[in-house]
């Protein structure tokens, strides 16, 4: 017999992570209008009717019994069951003998080559906003590189090993920042750190001190994260006339990172100091853009002007901040890159009580990134901001963009 409770909690997961209503996904899959509903309510169904469903949302239909990525709303991580096998890959119980996870392991002599296709292919996972596959294939890719380390004992092979698994533990340290599971973001996002150092990967150091910086400060560790990025952006300031893009894209990316945590902590003169330095970077950098999709992302001179106006909405100035916006060119078409900006976009206009702007940007979100969207808890407080400045009651469209965001 199928666990119908969880069958509707994955069904509105899948539903919410592809824009669709209630009544949207019933009409694609030839259904009533109540059935998705009933289900989402923990009501019973025929198989035939998940099957329909299950086509509509182009999954197999085994996947709405089977447990999805964590809900945007889970606030913690320690009684997230969705979570274990992570858990068991980044913290295993140890024994005398070692981690648990690989004590009497028999496995074939690691492929480095193919943890590190593997772990690529995975980045870009993470950037088309895929978090169930990220989700699904972390823990064994964990798995694997702990086996690696293990297994070799020095050389060459022993150094890659570590940078990979420097590289996996930072790739889960995002995700789960992203999904909120901070605890465990911060374990492996430390092992991340250590493995890094110790490969001598500058840039898996840069890139893993970046996700801790936003991790502390999602704690309210403020100047923890300023420091730890301003420390680490001071190791890895390159010389600018013979740098790299990688090198510059890494130290810029620190020193935004160091600005934004000043500026949440009150400290603007620091953070105006931190953006003039990342800002020789995106210089240096001319019309390039530096990118590790497998580190610590993208970088330019647009990442600098963004935080600029970043650090305007945290100094409650949003007027400032869309002055500032309406200098920046125009996203292109599917660029993710930015989308960020947007929701600081939003959200001035929400708090200047400009509501339909408000509302347009989330919508447009919600169409172009949908997955992305609905683990941003900015576009929540926007939507009821946007909601508490309106007159005229909401749309249809703007009922159904709230419902998405769990905003109602």
């Amino acid at each position: 017999m199928h666990d119908e409770s969880s069958a509707g909690d994955q069904l509105r997961y899948l539903r919410r992570s592809r824009g669709l209503t209630q009544e949207s996904l019933a009409e694609r899959a030839g259904l009533r209008p109540g059935v998705v509903k009933k289900i989402e309510g923990g009501g019973n169904a025929r198989i035939e009717t998940y099957h329909a469903l299950a086509r509509a949302l182009d999954v197999r239909t085994s996947r709405l019994f089977e447990s999805g990525p964590p809900h945007r709303d889970r606030r913690g991580d320690e009684d997230n069951l969705v979570l274990m096998p992570l858990r068991q890959a980044i913290a295993p119980a140890v024994g005398a003998a070692g981690p648990l996870a690989t004590c009497g392991t028999v496995e074939p002599d690691p492929d480095l080559a193919q943890m590190r296709r593997t772990s690529d292919a995975l980045a870009d996972s993470y950037h088309r906003d895929e978090y169930a596959t990220v989700a699904e294939v972390l823990p064994p890719l964990i798995h694997s590189a702990h086996l690696a380390v293990r297994h070799f004992d020095g050389g060459a092979d022993r150094t890659e090993a570590l940078r990979l698994r420097g590289r996996v533990l930072q790739m889960a340290g995002r995700y789960l920042v992203q999904v909120r599971a901070y605890d465990l973001a911060q374990t492996a996002l430390r092992h991340a750190v250590e493995d890094a150092a110790t490969s001598g990967d500058q840039a898996g150091v840069a890139a893993a001190v970046y996700q801790q910086g936003w991790l502390l400060i999602r704690q309210g560790r403020l100047d923890e994260a300023e420091q730890v990025s301003v420390v680490t952006a001071d190791d890895a300031e390159p010389r600018i006339s013979r740098a790299s893009r990688a090198a510059l894209g890494a130290w810029g990316k620190l020193l935004v990172h160091a600005s934004s945590a000043a500026a949440r902590n009150n400290r603007p003169n620091e953070a105006r100091e931190m953006l003039r330095l990342a800002r020789t970077a995106g210089v240096a950098l001319g019309g390039a853009t530096a990118v590790d999709n497998g580190s610590w992302g993208r970088f330019d001179w647009r990442t600098v002007a963004y935080q600029a106006i970043e650090n305007q909405m945290v100094a409650q100035r949003p007027t400032r901040a869309l002055a500032l916006a309406a200098r920046m060119p125009p996203l292109p078409k599917g660029q993710t890159f930015g989308r960020r900006h947007l929701l600081d976009v939003a959200q001035a206009h929400a708090m200047l009580r400009q509501s339909d702007d408000a509302l347009g940007i989330l919508a447009s979100l919600r169409s172009e990134t949908p997955e992305w969207l609905r683990h941003q808890r900015l576009a929540a407080d926007v939507f009821r901001d946007a909601r508490r400045a309106r007159r005229r009651a909401l749309s249809r469209e703007q009922r159904a963009l709230g419902e998405f965001l769990g905003a109602q």
